[in-house]
């Protein structure tokens, strides 16, 4: 795909990402967005409602106007854009805070020789670390829950039965399992995480349980397994490990459905590139093209059916 920017302008581009990634997480954080619901308003009136210091308030406002996110409507006068209308959404202030902060802070130690580097930098790997802070462990959780409508339709595409049972490992707080059963009803599931996940399980109706475990050890027994994001968050042994574990608990003719991206060849804008890096600097996971999940899968006792970028088919060999 053809690049209409200057070479300078591609490059100053990506040096400044992560400037904007920490302008976002704080405006995000500050709730800037929120405060602008009515209407615009001055800077002034927003750092008073929100306890900022209100010449740098002014300044990050206008550096993320320049890129689309608020407008300037008047000199000091700020109003929403469509996209600034997002951080309102669910989700996506999650993601604004995480991708400013500790995502932020592990990028900035990556190196050429690839080792990951959330360790390094917390004192913890990542999935202790959200343990011990329940605040970004809930942030996390309903960031990871962002965009379950599109998941579940992709999911509710898929040809099911009445009364199949459906475990989602490492389903979080549920919420994909719920907006999946909306579309399909008559499926009973189990979400399946460590204990620690915020969630209201009051949410769950009758047809959905929860089940703490690690997917290391053991998972629940069902008709048809769930993955949604998770298996990026390992590298090929670990994925491999989980994906055994599936298979030693899945009954014969259980089927696997990996929600996943699969990298595309060429050299087109693609958001999976970059997310394998944040992968692998904070887990030493990793996104994939269609030969590696092949192979991975091939490998764990599973037979891939179709491989489709979002949408990944498997049953038990």
């Amino acid at each position: 795909m053809s690049d209409e920017r200057s070479p300078e302008t591609v490059l100053w581009d990506l040096m400044r990402g992560a400037l904007t990634a920490r302008a976002l997480g704080i405006v995000a954080d500050l709730r800037v967005a929120d405060a602008l619901a009515t209407g615009p308003r001055s800077v002034d009136e927003l750092a008073r409602e929100l306890g900022a210091n209100p010449d740098v308030l002014h300044r990050f406002l206008r550096a993320l106007a320049s890129d689309g996110v608020f407008a300037e409507a008047e000199p000091g006068v700020f109003v929403n854009t469509p996209a600034s209308e997002q951080l309102r959404r669910e989700a996506w202030d999650d993601f604004a805070h995480l991708f400013g902060t500790v995502f932020h802070r592990t990028a900035g130690e990556l190196d050429a020789d690839g080792a990951p580097t959330f360790a390094r930098v917390f004192g913890d790997d990542f999935w202790s670390w959200l343990a011990a802070n329940p605040a970004e462990r809930a942030a996390f959780d309903r960031a990871m829950a962002g965009g379950k409508d599109r998941k579940a339709d992709r999911f509710a595409k898929v040809e099911w039965r009445d009364g199949e049972t459906v475990v989602d490992v490492g389903g979080g707080n549920g919420a994909l399992l719920i907006e999946l059963f909306r579309r399909r009803p008559g499926l009973r599931g189990i979400v399946f995480d460590l204990a620690e996940t915020d969630r209201e399980e009051s949410k769950f109706g009758d047809a959905i349980e929860f089940v703490s475990g690690s997917f290391f050890e053991s998972v629940p027994v069902g008709d048809t397994y769930l993955l949604s994001a998770i298996l990026h968050d390992w590298n090929d042994e670990s994925a491999g490990a989980i994906l055994r574990t599936i298979r030693a608990s899945a009954p014969p003719g259980a089927r696997l459905l990996v929600g996943e991206t699969v990298i595309s060849p060429g050299n087109d804008a693609s958001g999976s590139k970059w997310l394998d890096l944040l992968m692998l600097a904070l887990l030493d996971g990793r996104e994939r093209d269609e030969t590696q999940w092949r192979r991975l899968l091939e490998d764990s006792g599973f037979e891939p059916v179709s491989i489709e970028d979002g949408l990944i088919q498997a049953r038990c060999r």
